[in-house]
């Protein structure tokens, strides 16, 4: 396993480009970049995370003065650190600081109170189809991502920052799952002050081996002995952890306020999990056992040994709540700009909701929140913000999967 290079396979199997989708597009544009980064102060939300994490290393050549990085999770922090400090060619700014709460607490408002930041780019946001549970969970979701950007757009209002940026996702457009649904409520927030402070976003695909996707599941499963499972009809696109961070970057600076980017890529770059588990096992050297149960697979990955030329897999047809066969990055509503950018498409006129709107949206779910409630309820809210919200309802979570 020490063997196997992730960046090379993602390049090789997955976006089968040897260069970063957005290197022409830096190049383009290398000193409007840094006009906008070089010696600025800069607050980075969720930065432990893959997206995150590659968008401080995506900002670093551009020399801001200073990073201040805020993520709830003190081992992810550690880590960043770490690899931040170990890496060659890195120049870290003298003021780095990294704090371990939640962009959602009070500790988080005394920073913003106390501290101007030119550049505030946020990626905390629950990401996972996965978190679509009952109405517990999924209150939880439309907390962090819209209720929780709502109070850090109320807190940057006091000192406007040069730019703001909010990671979004492909699964926004004509969403069919509660966390896409929430992450489109999101940009309708954001959108509401884009008069006020410059704000952009970015919907993305799929971030290959990202922290806790799939397929950095198949490397733990390999680690312990556990079978490879996915779904084998759901389509996706890829791009890799560093084009996560360019795209990002480039969104967070050089994009006009109410700005949506998202990458240029094809229908036929899509691919799907099992197939991406298949080359994964030919990379190491092995075949694929095709199992016909998730208890079949198990078995075997119990007995397994190194010695075996197959490893267990189980791949099947999903039938889970919240999945879409493919992604979208716009809907038939949308004007992209396919022309301002090589790699990137931006769709500039979207609709935005009014301040007072933004209020009474907040104000009702808190008063759904108060009450005794299930899951069809909060549903059924989103809905009615978002009439392209059209939710697959299977009576199967993903947590009822391997």
């Amino acid at each position: 396993m020490l063997e196997f290079s992730i960046e090379s396979f993602i390049k090789t199997h997955i976006t089968h480009r040897p260069e970063s989708l957005f290197a022409e597009d830096l190049r383009a544009n290398e000193d409007r970049l840094r006009e906008e980064a070089e010696g600025k102060d800069v607050l980075v939300i969720g930065g432990a995370g893959t997206i995150g994490s590659n968008y401080i290393k995506a900002l670093l050549p551009y020399r801001p003065r200073s990073l201040t990085v805020v993520d709830y999770s003190e081992n992810g922090l550690t880590e960043l650190t770490r690899d931040l400090r170990s890496s060659a060619g890195v120049v870290v700014p003298d003021e780095y600081i990294t704090y371990p709460f939640d962009f959602g607490s009070r500790i988080f408002a005394h920073l913003m109170e106390s501290r101007d930041f030119d550049i505030i780019a946020c990626f905390a946001a629950h990401k996972h189809v996965r978190s679509e549970k009952d109405h517990l969970a999924i209150e939880a979701m439309v907390r962090n991502n819209v209720f929780n950007t709502h109070n850090l757009l109320q807190q940057a209002s006091e000192n406007r920052p040069e730019h703001l940026f909010s990671v979004s996702t492909d699964k926004a457009a004509n969403p069919v799952n509660v966390m896409g649904a929430t992450k489109k409520l999101m940009e309708m927030v954001l959108l509401a002050y884009a008069d006020d402070i410059k704000i952009s976003t970015a919907r993305f695909a799929n971030v290959a081996f990202s922290n806790g996707s799939l397929l950095a599941g198949f490397i733990e499963r390999m680690m312990k002995r556990q079978p490879l499972s996915s779904p084998s009809d759901v389509r996706r696109y890829f791009v890799s952890p560093r084009e996560s961070g360019e795209l990002c970057l480039i969104a967070s600076l050089l994009g006009d306020t109410g700005n949506i980017f998202f990458p240029k890529l094809k229908e036929e770059e899509m691919m799907t999990f099992s197939r991406i588990a298949e080359l994964f096992l030919e990379s190491l050297g092995y075949e694929c056992d095709y199992c016909n149960s998730e208890e079949e697979a198990r078995r075997k990955a119990a007995a397994w040994t190194p010695a075996q030329k197959k490893y267990p897999v189980y791949f099947f047809g999903t039938d889970t709540s919240g999945e879409k066969m493919y992604e979208e990055f716009y809907t038939a509503k949308d004007r992209p700009d396919l022309e301002s950018f090589h790699a990137l498409g931006v769709i500039r006129d979207h609709p935005r909701l009014s301040r007072e709107a933004v209020h009474e949206l907040i104000a009702r779910f808190e008063a759904l929140f108060d009450r005794e409630i299930d899951k069809s309820q909060i549903i059924e809210l989103l809905s009615e913000y978002l009439p392209d919200f059209h939710h697959i309802e299977t009576g199967k979570l993903l947590d009822e999967k391997m």
